[in-house]
């Protein structure tokens, strides 16, 4: 039970270390207005409605093949590996100073 938790907990650590590191990058691109750190904490708490969901769906549809779960999961961490690291590049910063909250560049959101 103890490494259960403590995998939660990490992961949780990890989740939420994530989000300064990209809001310390993009927050100055587009002003650093308190309606822009509201909509980077709307895009990760989505990402992480969207993790759970993942999580239940993932035991729900494989609930008596551990295996199969493993699997999938595994695959799913490699993908994410390909996205390191996770800094934002200089192409991803707005060009005007339109609204950004729905802006196609920004595809972390």
């Amino acid at each position: 039970m103890l490494r259960y938790i403590l995998t939660i907990f990490l992961s949780a650590f990890l989740l939420f270390q994530v989000q300064p590191i990209l809001a310390r990058y993009i927050l100055p691109w587009y002003g650093g207005t308190p309606a822009v750190w509201t909509t980077c904490m709307l895009c990760f708490q989505i990402g992480l409605l969207a993790g759970y969901a993942y999580a239940h769906g993932l035991v729900a549809c494989f609930r008596n093949h551990p295996r199969k779960q493993a699997a999938i999961h595994f695959c799913l961490i490699l993908v994410s590996l390909t996205f390191l690291p996770i800094t934002p590049t200089d192409a991803m910063k707005p060009e005007t100073a339109a609204d950004p909250t729905w802006g196609n560049r920004f595809i972390y959101c």
